[in-house]
């Protein structure tokens, strides 16, 4: 027995972490504007790489917290 529940799309069996990534996507897409609007670009050289970074770390804490 695991400790994880499968999420069940069309008969088929998908990975918790599949929901997570989908999550932390649209949890980026709702904060762009609002990193848009405080300057978020202009402190990184690579705003692209910060972004992803950013992505990352959400990504992360939805699987450890859940």
């Amino acid at each position: 027995m695991h400790s994880f529940s499968e999420l069940v799309i069309g008969g088929v069996f998908v990975a918790p972490f599949v929901g997570h990534v989908v999550a932390a996507l649209a949890i980026l897409l709702v904060l762009r504007p609002i990193l848009h609007l405080c300057g978020f670009e202009k402190l990184f050289s690579h705003p692209a790489v910060a972004e992803l970074s950013l992505y990352v770390m959400i990504l992360s804490v939805l699987t450890v917290a859940f």
